[in-house]
């Protein structure tokens, strides 16, 4: 068989994800003789390409579906894409633009005629490039939340909770896009902090020469104002109360209103109220029955009620006002001011306009017990633990959820219209009908009567419903599917959507699932640049996420990041993971070919490679251990490194080593067999980390039927091990390097063989492995001594002393120096533990065992010390 001399990932990984994809490995069917193993992707918006959080999220994701896969459960793991409304509807208005199209010339069919061509073009992108990093997903199940299950599912759920009360519609304060033109919820507002100014204007008192100063950063605003509102226990401004102010330019009389919101620390003390603009200045309003004017635009600009600056934007008329009200001599003074603004989540440059309008809420106090009762006394598992806290503290505070949105690309919402103020919901104009038939008991109404809103329902509302809709359990919730897949085991997210979306999901869940959609969440962390900046487009800091893997390999991209990415803290990203990735697949490939290279004949299997099975076969299962251990806790990152030091170290750097033949000498076939079988059971573990290259050694190891692949073998089972004989060859390990140590510092050639003498009594302790250390350490006679031996470097494992005689090749000046100094090092080591230990605190609260070790580590440099003074 010919192994080619370098891996090369471009030649492997699309031909190896073919084949997988042409056998139907990914594809799942319930099976009631296998344990479900289900994933439900975090479906990346219509409109992405693959960028670093993606590979993050869903390496984890996939690393955790191949090892289910492995120990035959049945895995699903469910990809898809979100329809995502604001953006979605943007890049199709742009599009349009281009054309010479304008949104308002259209009709809302031929507006989404425009946004479905879109959608079918550019919609999958990111699911095909998901494919290149070996994202095994069940393809056959793709699902889009504007599907006609998810749809469904969506008009379902807002027709229930309308009948059970849970959903109204009220005229309330929102925070408004104006870019895009809609509300949005608070999880959707990112508060940044910007420069500004604050301005102080003078308002004259009605009816006196008197002014009150204002301090507003929003100028502009002052057109709609409709009161100032004072402190009661104000002392200074007792003589205004009762009476009126003038506001500037727009010479509107205002009264002059008490209230103890105000903190009379702040500022003048003095607030105007401008109850459109603010949502504190709009409970003022309602409480103190102001006037309310709206002097803004849905796209930000000022209107008519404004009075001046109309069809300007916000910013403009910020300018304008300000020069205005100077001079009128208005404008006391300005200073500059550092505060934070609301931004639009999907609009990063747009400031949020708190605006009042009239939309749908869900009440989610009437929604939210189970979903906190059950992350609380985890039932549902969160990964890592810190996020409950997060989690109930959204919860316990929870405010009432906006979900209509202005656009028209999302699912319609199914409320009818009739009358003043009547409302009706249906999966049909019919159905609605029916309703308001019934409320009214007008049996005279028709279709005519009726006209449907005209919003869609909030992208996450849809979301929400996926673990259930994408087994159609709304339809049909006794189907096969739905019963045997939910709820599902693990969700992968980021943490940064714990409200957006996981505990909408749980909240969905309980409702209507009536169960939790899932067991465990895994929080990833965000990737972030070595600046801890998050990365992005605007700062240029985002790595092409395709041309890492045209570059170092989907298997040397997946290793890089998830060696630095513990659950739920943010990566730093460094390219240089991604290089240490690529050359841990060399490794690999390179330890493959070795082994492949070897001439085999019928000769008796070595001593040495007798210790290396017994030792490796021990070794291995100790780390199996270990990684399952680390999997069941989700800490993949962990995990990998297990398996990485398995494989660079413990199979390359040891076990190898001490199998390997004489140069141009031949190797029996027992010990071949041996290693091929450690390199298979090495591959089965690194699988779900490395899916190309595994696949790839493990078809070429041996000659296998056309069904054999990695993806679908066992995962290993843990078997008895050695800890004894384990302990005793980490011991022999520290030797040689301690040999090696001493040819390096003495500059002796490695194919020089030395001696080394053991002072332990009459019994040599590591005689079993005596074999190895003259093999690995090029040592000639290995003697036993009760004496210190003269003319020798000497060190200490386990309280035994070993000498190696250097003879002709002791350089005795280098060496002193050397010795001297390794006791200043010791010395200052020994300084350290005496700090701890004459620490009252840390000896009253360390354990035992820890007291222990600290002394032990004591004795032991000592004794170092002891016998390097000796020698000098």
């Amino acid at each position: 068989m010919s192994i080619s001399t370098k891996y090369n990932p471009a030649e492997v990984e699309g031909k190896i994800y073919q084949e997988w994809l042409d056998k139907g490995f990914f594809h799942s069917e319930p099976n009631p003789d296998k344990e479900p193993y289900t994933i439900l992707i975090p479906p990346p918006n219509v409109t992405g390409v693959l960028h670093m959080g993606h590979m993050l999220n869903n390496t984890i994701q996939d690393v955790l579906i191949r090892k289910a896969r492995m120990e035959g459960k049945e895995a699903c793991w469910i990809p898809g894409t979100d329809h995502a409304s604001i953006a979605t509807e943007a890049k199709v208005v742009g599009m349009l633009r281009e054309q010479g199209i304008k949104k308002s010339d259209l009709t809302r069919e031929e507006f989404l005629s425009h946004a479905w061509e879109w959608k079918e073009k550019y919609g999958g992108i990111i699911l095909n490039q998901l494919q290149r990093l070996g994202a095994s997903c069940d393809w056959d199940r793709t699902f889009f939340t504007m599907d006609e299950k998810n749809s469904d599912a969506v008009e379902e759920v807002f027709i229930s909770y309308f009948k059970k009360g849970f959903i109204y519609r009220d005229y309330k304060m929102v925070n408004w896009d104006p870019t895009a033109q809609t509300t949005i919820s608070n999880e959707e507002v990112i508060y940044r902090d910007v420069d500004a100014a604050l301005y102080h204007v003078q308002y004259a008192i009605e009816g006196t020469d008197e002014f009150v100063t204002i301090a507003t950063t929003r100028p502009e605003t002052i057109l709609g104002d409709t009161a100032i509102c004072i402190n009661p226990n104000d002392e200074r401004y007792t003589h205004l109360k009762g009476k009126k102010a003038i506001v500037p330019l727009v010479n509107r009389v205002i009264p002059i209103i008490e209230d103890e919101y105000v903190d009379i620390e702040f500022g003048t003390g003095c607030l105007k109220v401008t109850p459109a603009h603010d949502t504190n200045d709009y409970d003022l309003g309602q409480k103190h029955s102001l006037e309310t004017i709206d002097i803004l635009n849905d796209d930000g600009t000022l209107n008519e009620k404004a009075q001046f600056y109309i069809g300007e934007t916000r910013e403009s008329a910020r300018k304008q006002i300000t020069k205005e009200l100077k001079a009128l001599g208005c404008l006391v003074k300005t200073e500059n001011l550092r505060h934070k603004i609301g931004f639009s989540e999907r609009n990063p440059d747009t400031a949020i306009e708190p605006k009042l309008s009239l939309q749908w809420f869900v009440d989610m106090q009437k929604l939210v017990t189970p979903a906190l009762e059950n992350v609380m006394n985890d039932n549902i598992e969160f990964f890592p633990e810190k996020f409950k806290n997060t989690y109930k503290h959204w919860l316990e505070n929870i405010k009432d959820w906006p979900i209509s949105r202005q656009l028209w690309w999302g699912q319609q919402i199914p409320a009818y219209y009739y009358g003043k103020d009547g409302v009706a919901v249906g999966r049909t104009p019919e159905q609605a009908l029916e309703m308001a038939k019934k409320d009214t008991g007008n049996d005279q109404m028709t279709l005519a009567d009726l006209k449907r809103d005209e919003d869609v329902v909030d992208t996450w509302f849809s979301s929400a419903l996926l673990p259930i809709s994408v087994f159609d359990g709304f339809r049909n919730p006794d189907n096969e599917e739905y019963k045997y897949y939910y709820p599902t085991q693990v969700l992968v997210t980021g943490w940064d959507i714990i409200f957006f979306w996981v505990a909408r999901m749980i909240i969905s869940g309980y409702e209507f699932g009536k169960d939790k959609p899932f067991e465990k969440v895994y929080f990833t962390g965000m990737v972030r640049d070595l600046q801890r900046r998050k990365m992005s487009k605007s700062l240029g800091n985002s790595p092409d996420a395709l041309g890492l893997l045209d570059q170092y390999g989907a298997d040397g991209v997946r290793v890089g990041m998830l060696l630095s990415s513990a659950a739920g803290n943010d990566l730093l990203f460094d390219e240089k993971l991604c290089e240490q990735g690529r050359n841990f697949s060399n490794k690999i490939w390179n330890a493959f070919r070795l082994i492949k290279s070897w001439e085999v004949k019928d000769i008796p299997q070595s001593p040495t490679a007798i210790v290396a099975a017994h030792w490796f076969e021990n070794r291995f299962n100790e780390a199996l251990e270990e990684i399952n251990d680390l999997f069941s806790k989700f800490r993949l990152s962990e995990a990998l490194m297990a398996t990485y030091k398995l494989v660079w170290d413990d199979f390359c750097s040891w076990y190898l080593e001490m199998i390997k033949p004489d140069y141009q000498q031949p190797i029996d076939q027992a010990t071949v067999d041996q290693a091929n079988e450690f390199i298979e059971q090495l591959m089965r573990v690194l699988h779900p980390f490395m899916p190309f290259i595994t696949e790839e050694i493990w078809k070429n190891i041996k000659d296998r039927s056309k069904d054999d692949y990695l993806i679908v073998a066992e995962w290993p089972t843990v078997k008895a091990f050695d800890k004894a004989d384990l302990a005793h060859t980490a011991e022999v390990f520290e030797i040689i390097s301690n040999i090696r140590n001493v040819r390096n510092s003495a500059g002796i050639s490695p194919k020089i063989a030395l001696q080394l003498f053991i002072k332990s009594g009459d019994k040599n302790p590591y005689n079993n492995h005596a074999v190895v250390i003259q093999k690995l350490a090029n040592v000639d006679t290995i003697e036993t001594t009760n004496d210190k031996i003269e003319n020798a470097t000497s060190f200490i494992i386990n309280r035994n002393e070993f000498f190696v005689p250097l003879g002709e090749h002791a350089n005795a000046e280098d060496q002193k120096e050397e010795a001297a100094q390794e006791i200043k090092r010791l010395k200052g080591f020994i300084m350290g533990i005496d700090k701890k230990l004459s620490n009252e605190k840390f000896v009253n609260n360390a354990p035992a065992k820890v007291i222990e070790m600290e002394r032990k580590k004591k004795a032991d440099a000592e004794a170092k010390i002891a016998i390097l003074e000796a020698q000098l």
